[in-house]
Parts: C-alpha cells; sequence; structure tokens
C-alpha cells in the first residue's frame, strides 16, 4: 500500500499540488498537516507512520516536506527500512524499494557522518588553538539574572557616595567582597567615587567693629583730653 504524506508551513500555503501529484502516484491514502518544518512534534506524521506496516510504501512530494534536517531525514528512513517499509520522493526520484535508491540513500547517510566528522574535527582543533593562547573554551562566565540586579543595585548605591562600602554591602546582604565583585562586573572603578567627604569649613568669626573706637578717640580729642 502507498501512503502519503503531505505539509504546508502555513495555512496561507496550499497542498493541492502535493496532493495531485501523490495521488497521481497511487496513493491511496494521503495524511495532511499544517505545521513548521522546524517543529519536533509532528502529530499527523507521527500518525502516518504509526500506521505503516511492512510492505508498505511512505512517498512524499519532496524530501524537505519529510525531515527538517538532513540528519533528521535519515533517521526517519531509516526506521522505516528496518521495519520493511519503503519510502519514495518523487521531486528527487529517490526510491529505497530499489536497488539504485538504496545506494543514493545509504551515500546520503554516508555524507551525513562525514559532516558530523568534520565539524566535530574543527571544535576540537578550534579548541586546541584557543588553549595554545591561554583561553579555555566553553560559555563564558555570568551573573545569574538576580545577580545582576543586585550587581545593578550595587553599582547605583556606589555612585551615590552616600553609603560606605559596609553600608552597602548590609544593606544589599552580601559580603564586601562580593560587592567588589559586582562592581568590577559592572565596570565600576573602585575607590574613584567615595572619596572621604571634607569637614564643611567654618563660618569666619566676627570681628569688633573699628568705627566705635575711632569715633571716641575723636570725641576725646574734640573735648580737649589727650
Amino acid at each position: 500500500m502507498k501512503v502519503g504524506y503531505a505539509r504546508v508551513s502555513t495555512h496561507d500555503q496550499h497542498l493541492a499540488l502535493q496532493l495531485d501529484a501523490l495521488r497521481k502516484a497511487g496513493c491511496r491514502q494521503v495524511y495532511e498537516e499544517v505545521i513548521s518544518g522546524a517543529r519536533a512534534e509532528r502529530p499527523v506524521l507521527q500518525q502516518a507512520l504509526a500506521h505503516l506496516r511492512a510492505g508498505d510504501v511512505l512517498m512524499i512530494w519532496k524530501l524537505d516536506r519529510l525531515g527538517r534536517s538532513l540528519r533528521h531525514l535519515i533517521e526517519v528512513v531509516s526506521d522505516l527500512a528496518q521495519r520493511g517499509i519503503g519510502f519514495k520522493s518523487l521531486q528527487e526520484n529517490l526510491d529505497t524499494t530499489t536497488s539504485s535508491g538504496k545506494l543514493v540513500f545509504h551515500m546520503f547517510g554516508a555524507l551525513a557522518e562525514f559532516e558530523r566528522d568534520l565539524i566535530r574535527e574543527r571544535t576540537q582543533a578550534g579548541l586546541t588553538a584557543a588553549r595554545a593562547r591561554g583561553r579555555r573554551g566553553g560559555r563564558p562566565r555570568g551573573l545569574s539574572r538576580q545577580a545582576e540586579a543586585t550587581a545593578l543595585a550595587a553599582e547605583t548605591l556606589y555612585r551615590e557616595g552616600q553609603l560606605s562600602v559596609q553600608q552597602i554591602a548590609e544593606k544589599l546582604h552580601i559580603a564586601k567582597s562580593t560587592l567588589y565583585v559586582y562592581l568590577r562586573h559592572r565596570g565600576v572603578a573602585i575607590g574613584a567615587l567615595q572619596q572621604p567627604l571634607l569637614p564643611s569649613p567654618a563660618p569666619p568669626r566676627s570681628r569688633p567693629s573699628a568705627s566705635k573706637p575711632l569715633r571716641r578717640a575723636e570725641a576725646a580729642r574734640a573735648a580737649g583730653h589727650p
């Protein structure tokens, strides 16, 4: 029995072209699905695969209608082959029920394996070169979302300059060493913002006015006193 599977990504697209081609190729039953090709879960596809029995042939209009990647495509077709189920893609003229089709599919598998080995080899070479330059691979260190919020609050309080480092640490319920880590993470120059406050200058002391003694001396001279 020939069973077809047709898929489009959105409701704006149409299945008519695929359905006509699959029915013309002899499919007695066609499963239709509207879902993105990037989605791992495809309920209709899983239903179609579960319906197939040994001796059946799964037919699709084009390879990208079935597999979301070459690796996924190879996994699906390999599973069908183990169950004694054939596979045929109309546009690529790939038919695993024939000797030439099986050979082409095995070449696909070999190319996929070669690609994985090549990527793995390049990754290892890049890590080796990075270690030689004193760098380590992996994800760069950072702060959690909660720690980022605390670091931002620490920077704000530190830049205001109203609290000491100890007071900021107590206010945020963290250690002083952690506070310094957060400030460095935020790019704050430690010690450059919080300067010790100088005492306010005392107001100038008032001096006795020199005009009153001068008036008294002038009055004495006018009265004839020396």
